[in-house]
């Protein structure tokens, strides 16, 4: 194909993009065939998109610890983040990386082989797909989209492109987590249909709720990039966009991808599921503000901080609790996952630790062992052998993963405005299918908010219940739901257009 430069294709981005956002095309210059080569014995050049924390950090180290592997570029929309990765790379290793803003920029570049994406998320999926686009293999952490049909169109584009597109679930290169699957898969506790995963992490206000400006050194219009361009209304710009749905997904899509994963690889479900509820709300931070309790205080998040989702798949069953309060652990776990046998259960207490019990809570097994330095290396032994099989969490298992997390947050979001008492929402919870205990699990979230450390009065700030919404599995949409349908995806802007399954 036709390489357009960056300059063609900024000076032509104005015409096209009100084609693109209408039809879904991808930005032209970007459909580079597969010019970038991975060449035996030689070292791959990196991208690292997001340069902050995780991205220098653990991508970071990572690539430079890898003797296969050399970074080349860090892109960030944060100068001043960006150019710090650069200097601290150059110091550990003696060779400074470029630094560009822009990825479109870095991809031109013939010697890079590999994409590693640290961004914030609702910049994965077009990453990738742009990435994939311009020949390069990638690695990127969960969740792999910000929305469901995100995650369908980087599948559509590693397949069609056929590159390496790992997502960031590094529990699936664990040992501990792959002895205990074969133990589960091989009978070990029984015959399994029901897994509950856990995110009890404490989570603070991120503050009230204002418009304030972004910082010199960012780029606000290519840091917003397929978001809609708004103000800035958290106070502080990095990290806390995790809880604002315009570019984060809250802790069900920021940890739930990890847990949610392990659950549906444990009890063996390769698909979306029936139907899918949600109930919770963002409670406490009312009482536990930064502002003495100022009655007018609205915290600048807006996705829920404690939430309950219900998965139903037929004949098994996924539970997914969220809780941003203080709260003690569950069965030994407070993020993992807990896995129902008819003989006994399985939990994972933390990424490379899982202990399995008979009925009576003896210990049957124990399993030990894992740290991310093994998914990276998989990923690495993929894309020198050119063979996206031997991914151990490719595209199609980060979007399953994060698109249940998506499905979650669109019940909750339907029913944000529906608030209930806890006797209204034992009365729903009564006609919902699960293999759970409902009303036991839902008691157990009222009992959290209103504990003496949290405080929350659920008569002042009632829960919210999420529709029940029935979902085609194999379609990837919901049933006779023309506002949920619509959640699946969002309105883009310009250049920044994710685009549709047929036209990666």
């Amino acid at each position: 194909m036709t390489k357009i430069s960056r300059r063609q294709f900024l000076g032509q981005s104005a015409l096209m993009a009100s084609a693109a956002a209408g039809m879904g095309y991808a930005a032209p210059h970007l459909a580079l065939g597969q010019e970038n080569k991975v060449r035996p014995n030689e070292q791959l050049g990196v991208v690292i998109v997001g340069a902050g924390g995780r991205g220098l950090g653990s991508h970071g180290g990572e690539w430079l610890s890898n003797p296969n592997t050399k970074i080349l570029y860090f892109c960030d929309p944060d100068e001043k983040i960006g150019n710090k990765a650069c200097d601290t790379v150059a110091e550990k290793n003696g060779f400074r990386p470029k630094f560009v803003r822009d990825m479109r920029e870095a991809f031109e570049d013939k010697n890079l082989a590999v994409m590693s994406c640290a961004s914030t998320n609702h910049w994965h999926a077009l990453a990738g797909v742009w990435a994939v686009q311009a020949g390069l293999h990638c690695y990127i952490e969960k969740p792999i989209s910000h929305n469901v049909h995100e995650g369908q169109a980087l599948v559509a584009a590693a397949k069609k492109y056929a590159k390496c597109v790992q997502t960031g679930s590094q529990c699936r290169s664990n040992p501990a987590n792959i002895e205990a699957n074969k133990f589960i898969r091989s009978g070990g506790i029984g015959e399994v249909k029901f897994a509950r995963g856990l995110c009890y992490k404490r989570r603070t206000a991120i503050g009230a709720k204002g418009e304030f400006e972004p910082p010199a050194s960012v780029d606000y219009n290519l840091w917003t990039g397929p978001a809609p361009l708004v103000p800035v209304t958290r106070p502080r710009f990095h990290y806390d966009w995790h809880w604002q749905r315009l570019y984060g997904n809250g802790d069900l899509g920021n940890q739930g991808p990890h847990q949610t994963d392990i659950a549906r690889w444990h009890i063996g479900v390769d698909r979306f599921p029936n139907s899918v509820i949600s109930y919770g709300g963002r409670l406490g931070y009312d009482i536990h503000n930064p502002k003495n309790n100022d009655p007018d205080y609205v915290d600048a998040g807006d996705t829920a901080n404690t939430e309950t989702t219900i998965y139903d798949y037929g004949d098994k069953c996924i539970v997914f609790e969220v809780r941003g309060l203080e709260t003690p652990s569950y069965k030994g776990a407070s993020v993992g996952v807990i896995v129902y046998g008819s003989e006994g259960y399985l939990v994972q207490i933390n990424y490379s630790h899982s202990i399995a019990y008979d009925n009576d809570g003896k210990v049957l097994k124990e399993f030990k062992g894992g740290r991310d330095s093994l998914h990276f290396t998989n990923f690495i032994d993929a894309v020198q052998k050119n063979d996206p099989s031997l991914l151990n969490a490719d595209a199609r298992v980060g979007a399953l993963s994060a698109g249940m997390s998506h499905l979650g947050n669109i019940s909750y979001y339907l029913g944000e405005d529906n608030k209930v008492s806890v006797d209204g929402a034992k009365k729903t919870l009564e006609g919902i299918k699960s293999l759970d205990n409902n009303i036991d699990t839902l008691e157990r979230m009222v009992e959290h908010l209103t504990s003496e450390k949290n405080g929350v009065d659920l008569k002042k700030t009632p829960l919210s219940m999420g529709p029940l919404l029935k979902i085609d599995p194999e379609k990837e949409v919901f049933l006779d739901n023309d506002k949920a349908n619509a959640m699946l995806t969002r309105e883009y802007r310009g250049e920044f257009v994710v685009p549709a399954v047929d036209k990666v």
